[in-house]
């Protein structure tokens, strides 16, 4: 059974992608509404390099016509658990409805 995340951020970065996953991960455009971006600095030492990047974007609750867009990917359980792995405590993963009606994980502010 596959599951669905939806990523605004590193995770659609190849280089994260093939570190964390082994693979490419295949996704959509996809959005959700009702949410907003901050930064967040990253001070993990294997996320710094996978990503490349000490300040990460991070999705906190906003107005009902906010909008962050993104892509949402199609990944097994154990990539789900990686990607688990690969955010940092700043993070939690929640259950959301897309734009387009589909559901997925994705990775908010704890």
């Amino acid at each position: 059974m596959s599951e669905r995340f939806f990523s605004y951020g590193t995770l659609q970065q190849t280089e994260v992608q093939q570190a964390s996953f082994g693979r490419l991960l295949k996704g959509a455009p996809d959005a959700l509404l009702g949410w907003r971006q901050e930064m967040v600095e990253i001070t993990d030492p294997d996320v710094l390099a996978k990503s490349g990047k000490r300040h990460h974007p991070i999705m906190v609750p906003g107005a009902a016509d906010d909008r962050v867009p993104g892509m949402v990917f199609e990944v097994t359980a154990e990539e789900l658990a990686a990607a688990d792995r690969y955010e940092v405590a700043d993070y939690r993963r929640v259950a959301a409805t897309l734009v387009s009606g589909l559901t997925a994980w994705v990775y908010v502010k704890a």
